[in-house]
């Protein structure tokens, strides 16, 4: 039987952190990951940080502590703040700056601090220059101290002992199946199940039929530690369904770029000191390929049409699951230009990201030329948008619109990422019904979360990183075979 001192289940932010932490304490790491490539869904994020006490703070002249970002969390809680684990919460706060700072130390640059209310204070650190350098300073620095990565490799198992201890996993690599001996334990770093339809139906049945903005985040390491006798906390704090574009069939040149550590030097650079005006279309490109709609939108009049240019739902309420129900799972924006107009500038955004940028009507005109269409009747918008006339002209009869009339599309729902992780305790362990430690086994990120609630920007990429390298110290700790 192949054989490694501690076994990481997945190649995002949380595993790759894992195995730098547990291989740089001299342990000998595999990580498995089912994908091609690593990043999981860190790849697929903003990639911001929220983070008190941090240098770039302390640069800026900014006061803040961890009590405080403690405090301000309260703010994103809404009806589930009874059943948080406030005790992670604070091991989350607490090591934020730190883990800001050791992934400066690897070669990543933010941005930043940018205000992100409610937070009394600016604490978003926004990466540079794009969510592509977590995986790639984190992969170059697990193989420069020695963590093994193997991709297409996905865990069907984990292997446990007489007594319930997990004492490797059963995986597929190179095509083969094979057992692989975990001397000192394995880290669930699997991701969340925001696509995965048999723990949506469990925990939220409703949003089952909802895809997740990232396709392989189907939980598996959730399922791998229930068979074991681990148990989900929060398993129904799911967040979305949220409004997304369709990407580009071109990334954008943000997307593109190589995440270099002289590039994004040069863009905190340019961030800090040119006019925002001569940075701004370069932000755009990015805002446009990767975010949805605003709410304010809808509620200011824009109207709802599937792909047979029928009206079918009522704007003012969450539109999601209606979306999700429709041919195909898309829809389609329709407004008149006197809306246009009133979302062409500040203060009414298209699509917001957090301490990033707004972007506006004329910024997906410019840059998403795919997506955006006007015409100065229904039935021209119609054949424009590849819809039938008729069914457009009676949805929009009698709202007595000003032309020319604008459209953006299709977009869909997708569920952005859940909040019920693996019961966990202060060292990550992964815990049974009764709180008892399942011997050698550990999670962390969303595989491992606990019952903490990541509301609100950049908590969940922090809590990926920081409860990753602590998991991947304690597991490398751990005597072999204990």
């Amino acid at each position: 039987m192949a054989a490694a001192d501690v076994i990481v289940v997945g190649a995002g932010a949380s595993g790759l952190s894992a195995a730098i932490e547990a291989a740089g304490a001299g342990a000998e790491v595999l990580v498995l990951e089912k994908n091609p490539v690593a990043g999981g869904s860190s790849r697929l994020s903003v990639g911001s940080i929220n983070a008190a006490g941090s240098v770039l703070q302390q640069r800026a002249g900014i006061v803040d502590t961890p009590d405080e970002h403690f405090e301000d969390m309260d703010h994103f809680m809404g009806p589930f703040a009874a059943q948080e684990n406030r005790a992670l919460r604070r091991l989350l706060v607490d090591n934020a700056a730190d883990t800001l700072h050791w992934l400066m130390s690897l070669g990543l640059c933010f941005y930043g601090p940018t205000a992100d209310p409610p937070h009394r204070h600016p604490r978003m650190h926004n990466v540079l220059p794009n969510s592509r350098a977590y995986p790639y300073y984190l992969s170059r620095e697990a193989r420069r101290c020695g963590a093994k990565l193997a991709f297409d490799a996905p865990v069907t198992a984990l292997l446990t002992d007489a007594e319930g201890g997990v004492r490797g996993v059963a995986a597929t690599l190179g095509g083969r199946p094979v057992e692989i001996e975990a001397r000192r334990g394995v880290v669930l770093c699997a991701g969340d199940y925001s696509n995965g339809a048999a723990l949506k139906s469990r925990f939220r049945p409703e949003l089952a039929g909802v895809p997740g903005v990232n396709p392989t985040a189907t939980g598996d390491g959730h399922r791998l530690a229930e068979a074991v006798g681990a148990h989900i906390v929060n398993g129904e704090v799911v967040y979305g369904p949220g409004l997304r574009f369709g990407a580009p069939a071109v990334p954008s040149l943000l997307q593109r770029l190589p995440p270099s550590w002289a590039l994004g030097k040069l863009m905190q650079l340019a961030l800090a000191t040119l006019p925002a005006a001569l940075f701004r279309p370069f932000v755009m490109s990015f805002m446009t390929a990767s975010l949805g709609p605003e709410a304010a939108l809808l509620r200011g009049g824009a109207v709802l049409v599937n792909r047979d240019g029928e009206r079918f739902v009522d704007e003012s309420q969450a539109p999601g699951l209606a979306i999700a129900a429709q041919p195909g799972g898309q829809a389609w924006l329709v407004l008149d230009d006197a809306l246009a107009r009133r979302f062409s500038a500040a203060p009414h955004a298209v699509s917001t990201a957090p301490g990033v940028a707004f972007a506006y009507l004329p910024d997906y005109r410019r840059h998403r030329k795919d997506l955006y269409r006007q015409a100065g009747s229904p039935a021209e918008l119609a054949r424009r948008m590849g819809l039938p006339a008729g069914a457009l002209e009676r949805s929009l009869q009698g709202r007595g619109w000003q032309a020319p009339l604008h459209a953006l599309g299709p977009l869909e729902a997708r569920i952005v990422i859940t909040d019920g992780g693996l019961a966990v305790d202060a060292s990550h362990r992964v815990l049974r019904m009764d709180g008892g430690a399942i011997p050698r086994l550990w999670a962390a990120g969303a595989a491992g979360q606990g019952g903490v609630l990541l509301a609100g920007n950049g908590h969940h990429l922090c809590w990926a990183v920081t409860s990753g390298r602590r998991a991947g110290h304690f597991a490398a700790a751990a005597a072999a075979g204990a």
